[in-house]
């Protein structure tokens, strides 16, 4: 029977709506060396940082698994996208065709929900057995535990080791020891990260939270907050250090010697004149201190996130300095936001620290 004139020609379009099987051959070629060639790639990059925890191997080996099978899923699906643009896009003439009749399949409807739902079903099972593994507490029950306090914009860290007890604004862990962190906020939403350690958790202000690493490599290893807190989000890094057994021991030691917890030897601010600046340089310029962040020349500071102090504290006289140190927001220079300059540093550091730094800034500021 002769099509009416009138009607519209879907010939072409019901032509090209027959996949052929030559042409689903080569759709599946292309999309399987596309995934093999994917799944190369992804494996060939380097995606995280070096490992330092007992931890981080079936983290990097779950990652792994994940690439291994979301590549090709993604590959796959690109694949029939494209050829199905190419392949039945609409040609001028046809704006007003509705295409070919077609029926749907109700096997393959089936098969591709449920290949799919065993997918998501198995590799959320093995990621859940991956976490469950990495956080069992060790078989011999001995854990060292440590106090992560999150505040704009710092993380300190107590020590409790029996009934002595100290801070300190940097992380120190000794090797193969395993740590169970409590981590807490003060004031708002913060996530405890070491990406060398590949756990991270938030700190959420009322509860806290837990998780436990081994360190298993010496080092030093940046300690990021990976949660916006606020203007200072970006300067909310410390350090964790990693230490031998016998370094850790001397740094706890020489800790609680610091704070008081022990007696020991003079303290950060005993000696004359030369040690007692020696003393307060030492916390200026230390970990955690302040020589990251403002401008001194004595210390050879080149910070900009503060005021320069050699302009800023020549006119101050020492309870003024002390007062920025353990309260910064009793006054906040003009030209510099609120709440940039962590509040901690009357519990970070003992009082013959603060003493001690508050006399090397007046005296080397004169």
């Amino acid at each position: 029977m002769e099509q009416d004139p009138k009607e519209p020609d879907t010939t072409g379009a019901r032509e090209r709506g027959n996949v052929t099987r030559g042409t689903l051959v080569r759709i599946i070629i292309i999309a399987g060396v596309a995934a093999v060639l994917g799944v190369v790639l992804a494996l060939s990059i380097n995606w995280f940082p070096v490992a330092a925890s007992k931890q981080a191997g079936p983290i990097d080996t779950l990652w792994d698994v994940l690439l291994i099978f979301s590549v090709p899923i993604f590959v796959i699906v690109c694949t029939v996208v494209i050829t199905s643009v190419v392949k039945f896009r609409m040609r001028p003439g046809e704006e007003d065709l509705d295409g070919p009749p077609i029926h749907g399949n109700t096997k393959l409807e089936v098969i591709w929900t449920t290949i799919p739902a065993l997918l998501l079903l198995g590799l959320c099972t093995y990621s859940y057995l991956v976490l469950h593994d990495i956080e069992k507490a060790p078989a011999s029950g001995r854990e060292m535990r440590v106090a992560v306090t999150g505040q704009q914009f710092n993380w300190t860290f107590k020590y409790e080791l029996g009934k002595r007890s100290f801070t300190s604004a940097q992380l120190y862990l000794p090797i193969h020891e395993s740590v169970k962190f409590d981590i807490r906020s003060v004031d708002v939403l913060h996530d405890f990260w070491v990406p060398a350690f590949r756990m991270k958790i938030d700190a959420v202000p009322g509860i806290v939270t837990h998780y436990r690493v081994t360190p298993t490599r010496l080092g030093s290893y940046p300690v990021v907050c990976a949660e916006l807190c606020g203007l200072g989000h970006a300067f909310m890094r410390n350090t964790a250090h990693v230490y031998p057994p016998d370094k850790f021991n001397a740094w706890v030691r020489k800790m609680q010697i610091a704070q008081g917890v022990i007696s020991g030897g003079g303290g950060a601010g005993g000696g004359g004149g030369g040690n007692a600046l020696a003393a307060g340089r030492a916390v200026f310029t230390g970990p955690g201190g302040c020589s990251a962040c403002h401008t001194l020349a004595d210390a050879k500071a080149t910070g900009t996130v503060g005021p320069d102090l050699d302009k800023f504290l020549k006119p101050r006289n020492k309870a003024f300095i002390k007062t920025s140190i353990v309260d910064p927001n009793a006054y906040v220079e003009k030209g510099f936001p609120a709440n940039t300059m962590p509040s901690n540093f009357g519990s970070t550091l003992s009082q013959s620290q603060i003493d001690a730094v508050v006399n090397y800034l007046y005296q080397v500021t004169r």
